[in-house]
């Protein structure tokens, strides 16, 4: 067994910045695939929620209102506030690679139980456990992701994966289609066949990340630096080829620890990152409230005020998903190079003052349900990128003992009040059957994105090819 540091033991090491010198290469790109397919999940099960809210309240057997299906994407999203909290506590602790397969399985087994559910609270059950373990996964995948990226190609690599999101929207709409053509499926057979589909894609999943390593940052702080090594030693080999030597890279001193006291990530988060802190919350808050309360009832809003059929709603899902992919894939590279701070703000800003325009429009009633999508492909072109900074700038500007809690406590607080309520209150809006209701929550959500905007610009990191332990040295760390 390779030898493991007690607490407290000081010892020296140049592993990230062996991590940092190395390329890009297949290893860098399995690590996004294998654990950027967390996003993929989570983009497949929000919007077969979406897409499926005419068939749940078509099912003889459901039967749900407008309101209904609200409050469970609120029970989802809390669901995934609770497993962020609950696991990323425990990502810091056990470590990376356990998590991501305890969430993953969590979620398999929810999403599989949603299909067989039969009334409103054994479905909203199931939402809640499967929210619970894709709330994990945000923890233990982000933090994972980066802490073997290397640092010039941190920001591009974190908004893409994040953005993929939508190629799993993609997929829901496209089995939604299929799955609730009548001529396919008996609709009640349909919508729940479509929530087997996660589950056979996350048993794909489970596989694909058996090879991943733990995260060698975590194990170095844990005083098992052999197997960091080891580890490390084995990704230069896969990537190099050989031993290029590490003469004349900096090295750090750090105290070997077991776990991070709550207390010390409370001061570390409230006192020592005070201005971090209320970053990374209004870039989240603003970010979830404006996704989830216009995506899980973007169905809603199709068939209830413009009378789209709920077999046809997946076709304005597609270009919808098509503009959230396009926005990380065209503008990421410049949050390495203009850097986050103005892009952060631009994407943000724009984003608000887009949904302002575009609500007017709707609430004058000068747009159609293909014009309503086109100007959604445009405006959440910009937001994707922004909502994926998000969780970039909370990952990367807190301290590496902390950093999956951090990312726990913002995604937690940040989508608790903002995408929990969400989704709840355009379910009400959208029931009263008034534009100027639903208008008012789209401006609700531009203010929330334009304030989030101005407090970035005020407070923002650059953080761009930046060492983590230089954009927040590691409590560890002596020296």
């Amino acid at each position: 067994m390779p030898v493991r540091h007690p607490p407290g033991v000081v010892v020296e090491t140049d592993i990230p910045a062996r991590l940092d010198r190395l390329p890009w290469s297949r290893f860098h790109s399995l690590v996004v695939v294998a654990l950027g397919v967390t996003w993929i999940l989570d983009g497949l099960e929000v919007t077969l929620a979406g897409t499926l809210s005419g068939a749940l309240r078509e099912s003889p057997v459901l039967a749900f209102t407008s309101t209904d299906i609200g409050l469970v994407g609120t029970i989802y999203i809390g669901g995934a506030v609770t497993g962020a909290l609950f696991f990323g506590w425990l990502t810091d602790r056990l470590g990376r690679k356990k998590l991501f397969f305890i969430t993953l399985t969590v979620y398999l087994i929810a999403t599989a139980a949603t299909a067989f559910t039969w009334n409103f609270w054994t479905f909203a059950l199931c939402r809640f456990v499967t929210g619970a373990g894709i709330g994990g996964e945000y923890a233990a995948i982000n933090s994972t992701i980066q802490e073997l990226i290397p640092a010039r190609m941190r920001g591009f690599t974190d908004l893409v994966i994040n953005g993929s999101f939508w190629i799993g929207a993609a997929a829901g709409a496209g089995a939604a289609l299929v799955l609730l053509d009548p001529a396919v499926a008996d609709p009640e057979l349909g919508w729940r066949l479509a929530f087997l589909i996660g589950a056979g894609l996350g048993v794909i999943v489970f596989v694909m990340r058996m090879w991943l390593p733990e995260s060698p940052r975590w194990l170095m702080t844990h005083g098992r630096l052999a197997e960091a090594e080891a580890v490390v030693a084995g990704i230069e080999r896969r990537v190099l080829g050989h031993d290029t030597g590490t003469a004349g890279l900096p090295r750090a001193r750090l105290r070997t620890r077991s776990h991070t006291p709550l207390v010390e990530v409370a001061v570390t988060l409230m006192r020592t990152y005070r201005s971090r802190a209320l970053v990374g919350l209004a870039l989240m808050t603003a970010q979830a409230f404006f996704y989830n309360a216009i995506f899980f009832t973007y169905a809603l809003v199709l068939t209830d005020f413009y009378g789209i059929p709920t077999a046809q709603v997946g076709w304005y899902i597609l270009p919808f998903a098509l503009g959230n992919v396009m926005g990380p894939v065209v503008l990421g590279r410049l949050f390495d190079t203009l850097g986050r701070r103005v892009m952060i703000t631009f994407t943000y800003l724009v984003s608000g003052v887009l949904l302002a325009v575009t609500g007017w429009l709707f609430v004058e009633e000068l747009i159609s349900a293909t014009t309503q999508t086109l100007a959604w492909m445009v405006i959440f072109f910009f937001a994707s990128a922004a909502a994926s900074s998000a969780y970039l700038t909370v990952s990367e500007c807190f301290p590496l003992e902390v950093r999956a809690l951090a990312i726990a406590i913002f995604y937690a607080v940040g989508t608790g009040l903002g995408g929990a309520s969400g989704p709840l209150l355009f379910g009400f809006l959208i029931e009263t059957g008034s534009r100027v209701s639903v208008f008012g929550g789209y401006v609700l959500g531009a203010v929330l994105m334009i304030a989030a905007a101005a407090i970035q610009w005020r407070f923002g990191v650059a953080a761009e090819r930046r060492p983590l332990e230089t954009v927040a040295r590691p409590l560890a760390f002596l020296d």
